[in-house]
């Protein structure tokens, strides 16, 4: 006979030992019977309601809770927000930006008409020159009144005029930079387009009208020439406009005044003045206002006293107290005037010299 739990039968043929069947291990929880598609009625809703013995329930909600879909849209936008600024120029501008343009230079020596004045005092040599009312050092490179153009705030062209002062500074009155042994304060300030053109004109400089490091540079032979008072005198002004939506542009015109003497000598030894007037032009395209640098794409130099014979191209040879040289050139020409010069050799004006 079977078992208490058995069919009167017994257990069929082939089925479990002790009447366990294989669905005796599975557990019907409330969230099983809940989630069930069909229901039966109880056996008051059959007697009341005349109720079918089975109905379909309606299926579950199974949506994200409102906190849940907050969160997922707050990560969308954030999302949506990141691809937005990400592809977007920071600037709201869709401009490309354009290559650096090479810098085209001119060097134009100076050559003085007779010997060349000299004193023992760096300062009387600047009174009685043009240069006496010049300002000294960065002094003489004083900022103008910035104001917005059409497409960049007061805070952009300012870091233009900015930018072109500090290149002016480093490159004209560095004392490092002025005997010939650095380069690097000025070319740090360059656009990295430039930065070939410059190395190769500091490498092997040529009279080209590209290559020479006396167009970004002011420096003097160093076996030549020594500062013999490192008050440099200073004047001049810087312009900025905008040339189009995606570029500032700065202009400079400035002229230097050096006292020079013959390299190593004596403290007393006679001095002489030397003057380099500089007009360049300064190209900025937003990523070069954003990293502080710039693109000089003109440079123009009158340097004197200067031979003609010799090269000016890789370092400016004054001529120093006492000293002569053929005249060379056209007409004199004046640094401290306001007319450009043509000539690739120029006269020293004796207006340009001190009367001592």
């Amino acid at each position: 006979m079977g078992g208490p739990g058995d069919p009167p039968e017994g257990t069929p043929e082939g089925g479990p030992v002790g009447g366990e069947d294989e669905y005796r291990s599975v557990v019907f929880d409330e969230s099983f019977v809940r989630a069930a598609r069909l229901q039966e009625s109880s056996a008051r809703e059959r007697m009341t309601d005349h109720a079918p013995a089975v109905r379909r329930r309606p299926p579950l909600r199974r949506g994200l809770t409102r906190q849940a879909l907050i969160l997922v849209v707050l990560i969308l936008v954030a999302f949506g927000t990141a691809i937005y600024m990400g592809v977007r120029h920071p600037y709201g501008t869709d401009e490309a930006q354009q290559p650096a343009e090479p810098l085209r230079m001119t060097v134009i020596p100076l050559s003085p008409q007779g010997r060349v004045p000299g004193a023992a005092d760096a300062e009387t040599l600047f009174a009685h020159s043009p240069a006496a009312q010049y300002e000294v050092g960065a002094e003489g490179i004083p900022l103008p009144a910035a104001r917005s153009t059409a497409h960049f705030s007061d805070s952009q062209v300012v870091t233009a005029l900015t930018t072109a002062k500090d290149y002016l500074v480093r490159s004209s009155l560095y004392p490092e930079v002025l005997d010939s042994s650095e380069v690097r304060p000025a070319r740090a300030l360059l656009d990295p387009g430039q930065l070939d053109q410059f190395d190769q004109s500091v490498d092997h400089p040529a009279a080209d009208g590209r290559h020479a490091p006396t167009g970004w540079l002011v420096r003097f032979d160093p076996t030549r020439a020594e500062l013999a008072d490192p008050r440099i005198r200073v004047q001049g002004n810087l312009t900025a406009t905008e040339t189009d939506p995606a570029t500032l542009e700065v202009t400079a015109d400035h002229t230097f005044v050096y006292a020079l003497r013959p390299t190593g000598a004596a403290a007393g030894a006679q001095a002489s003045l030397f003057t380099v007037r500089r007009q360049l032009t300064f190209r900025f395209d937003r990523d070069d206002l954003r990293l502080h640098q710039t693109q000089l794409v003109v440079s123009y130099v009158q340097a004197g006293p200067l031979s003609c014979a010799e090269d000016a191209a890789d370092h400016l040879h004054p001529l120093l107290a006492g000293q002569t040289a053929k005249a060379g050139g056209p007409a004199g020409t004046n640094p401290f005037a306001t007319d450009s010069a043509t000539a690739l050799c120029g006269t020293l004006s004796t207006a340009a010299e001190p009367k001592v």
